[in-house]
Protein backbone atom coordinates (compact mmCIF):
# COMPACT_ATOMS: atom_id res chain seq x y z
CA UNK A 1 0.00 0.00 0.00
CA UNK A 2 1.14 3.52 -0.81
CA UNK A 3 2.47 6.24 1.52
CA UNK A 4 -0.49 8.68 0.74
CA UNK A 5 -3.15 6.17 1.58
CA UNK A 6 -1.51 4.64 4.66
CA UNK A 7 -1.37 8.24 6.14
CA UNK A 8 -4.72 9.74 3.80
CA UNK A 9 -2.35 12.13 2.59
CA UNK A 10 -2.92 12.61 -1.08
CA UNK A 11 0.14 15.29 -1.75
CA UNK A 12 3.59 16.28 -0.40
CA UNK A 13 5.59 19.66 -0.51
CA UNK A 14 8.38 17.25 -2.72
CA UNK A 15 9.95 13.90 -3.19
CA UNK A 16 12.40 14.52 -0.15
CA UNK A 17 9.29 14.85 2.05
CA UNK A 18 7.35 12.03 0.85
CA UNK A 19 10.60 9.63 1.15
CA UNK A 20 11.36 11.01 5.00
CA UNK A 21 7.86 10.33 5.86
CA UNK A 22 7.82 7.28 4.55
CA UNK A 23 10.83 6.01 6.00
CA UNK A 24 9.35 7.17 9.93
CA UNK A 25 6.01 5.22 8.83
CA UNK A 26 7.83 2.48 7.70
CA UNK A 27 10.71 2.06 10.86
CA UNK A 28 7.40 2.35 13.26
CA UNK A 29 5.38 -0.41 10.93
CA UNK A 30 8.34 -2.74 11.15
CA UNK A 31 9.01 -2.05 14.92
CA UNK A 32 5.16 -2.49 15.63
CA UNK A 33 5.67 -5.89 13.58
CA UNK A 34 8.72 -7.25 15.37
CA UNK A 35 7.21 -6.07 18.57
CA UNK A 36 3.89 -8.47 18.17
CA UNK A 37 6.62 -11.20 16.75
CA UNK A 38 8.48 -11.30 20.10
CA UNK A 39 5.79 -11.14 22.31
CA UNK A 40 4.90 -14.61 22.53
CA UNK A 41 8.54 -15.23 23.44
CA UNK A 42 7.64 -12.82 26.51
CA UNK A 43 10.10 -10.49 25.13
CA UNK A 44 10.27 -6.95 23.73
CA UNK A 45 12.45 -5.82 20.56
CA UNK A 46 15.47 -4.05 23.12
CA UNK A 47 15.51 -7.10 25.19
CA UNK A 48 16.18 -9.57 22.00
CA UNK A 49 18.90 -7.05 20.81
CA UNK A 50 20.03 -7.33 23.53
CA UNK A 51 20.41 -11.15 23.68
CA UNK A 52 21.99 -11.21 20.35
CA UNK A 53 24.66 -8.74 21.14
CA UNK A 54 25.68 -11.26 23.91
CA UNK A 55 24.94 -13.90 22.07
CA UNK A 56 27.93 -12.58 19.42
CA UNK A 57 29.83 -11.90 22.49
CA UNK A 58 29.77 -15.36 24.05
CA UNK A 59 31.42 -17.14 25.58
CA UNK A 60 33.32 -13.85 26.34
CA UNK A 61 31.11 -11.60 29.00
CA UNK A 62 30.02 -8.25 28.10
CA UNK A 63 29.62 -5.08 29.71
CA UNK A 64 26.39 -2.57 29.86
CA UNK A 65 28.94 0.17 27.96
CA UNK A 66 29.86 -2.65 25.76
CA UNK A 67 25.71 -3.14 25.04
CA UNK A 68 25.27 0.64 25.19
CA UNK A 69 27.39 1.11 22.11
CA UNK A 70 26.30 -1.94 20.22
CA UNK A 71 22.69 -1.32 20.95
CA UNK A 72 19.80 -0.57 17.96
CA UNK A 73 18.02 1.77 20.28
CA UNK A 74 20.39 4.46 21.62
CA UNK A 75 17.74 5.51 23.99
CA UNK A 76 16.88 1.73 25.77
CA UNK A 77 18.00 1.59 29.26
CA UNK A 78 20.68 -1.01 29.21
CA UNK A 79 20.71 -1.46 32.98
CA UNK A 80 16.77 -2.16 33.06
CA UNK A 81 17.06 -4.50 30.15
CA UNK A 82 19.89 -6.50 31.84
CA UNK A 83 18.09 -6.53 34.95
CA UNK A 84 14.39 -7.97 33.51
CA UNK A 85 16.62 -10.63 31.25
CA UNK A 86 18.34 -11.75 34.72
CA UNK A 87 14.77 -11.77 36.47
CA UNK A 88 13.93 -14.65 33.65
CA UNK A 89 16.80 -16.00 33.70
CA UNK A 90 18.48 -15.30 30.11
CA UNK A 91 21.29 -13.79 30.80
CA UNK A 92 24.15 -14.02 34.51
CA UNK A 93 25.82 -10.98 35.96
CA UNK A 94 28.27 -11.12 37.85
CA UNK A 95 31.30 -8.85 39.40
CA UNK A 96 34.50 -8.65 37.16
CA UNK A 97 37.75 -10.20 39.19
CA UNK A 98 39.88 -8.16 37.61
CA UNK A 99 37.63 -4.86 37.91
CA UNK A 100 35.44 -4.80 41.25
CA UNK A 101 33.65 -1.81 39.71
CA UNK A 102 32.22 -3.32 36.40
CA UNK A 103 29.93 -5.84 35.89
CA UNK A 104 30.67 -8.93 33.64
CA UNK A 105 27.15 -9.99 31.76
CA UNK A 106 26.58 -13.41 29.95
CA UNK A 107 24.33 -14.67 27.74
CA UNK A 108 23.07 -18.46 29.86
CA UNK A 109 22.38 -21.41 28.16
CA UNK A 110 18.33 -20.77 28.57
CA UNK A 111 19.33 -17.29 26.90
CA UNK A 112 20.80 -19.09 24.04
CA UNK A 113 18.37 -22.10 23.32
CA UNK A 114 15.63 -19.34 23.43
CA UNK A 115 17.47 -17.35 20.13
CA UNK A 116 17.66 -20.42 18.73
CA UNK A 117 14.30 -20.98 18.92
CA UNK A 118 14.14 -17.59 17.79
CA UNK A 119 15.95 -17.82 14.79
CA UNK A 120 14.11 -21.04 13.24
CA UNK A 121 10.84 -18.66 14.11
CA UNK A 122 11.90 -15.91 12.16
CA UNK A 123 13.32 -17.88 9.40
CA UNK A 124 9.27 -18.45 9.20
CA UNK A 125 8.21 -15.11 9.30
CA UNK A 126 7.28 -12.43 6.59
CA UNK A 127 8.54 -9.36 8.45
CA UNK A 128 8.22 -7.06 5.18
CA UNK A 129 12.20 -7.11 4.02
CA UNK A 130 11.03 -9.94 2.69
CA UNK A 131 9.15 -8.68 0.34
CA UNK A 132 12.25 -7.15 -1.85
CA UNK A 133 14.82 -9.08 -3.44
CA UNK A 134 18.29 -10.11 -2.60
CA UNK A 135 19.63 -6.93 -4.76
CA UNK A 136 16.46 -4.09 -3.87
CA UNK A 137 17.71 -5.00 0.03
CA UNK A 138 21.08 -4.25 -0.76
CA UNK A 139 19.98 -1.17 -2.90
CA UNK A 140 17.61 0.34 0.23
CA UNK A 141 20.52 -1.12 2.43
CA UNK A 142 23.34 1.27 0.66
CA UNK A 143 20.75 4.27 0.45
CA UNK A 144 20.16 4.17 4.28
CA UNK A 145 23.81 4.11 4.34
CA UNK A 146 23.99 7.02 2.38
CA UNK A 147 21.05 9.09 4.55
CA UNK A 148 23.48 8.99 8.02
CA UNK A 149 26.55 9.81 6.08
Amino acid sequence: MKIEDEIKQAAFRDDHQKAHVNLIFTANWLQQQQSAFFKPFGLTLPQFNTLRILRGQHPRPATVNLLIERMLDKTSNASRIVDKLEAKQLVTRCVCPSNRRAVDIRISPDGLELLGRLDVAMANEHLGVQNLTSAEAAQLSNLLDKIRD
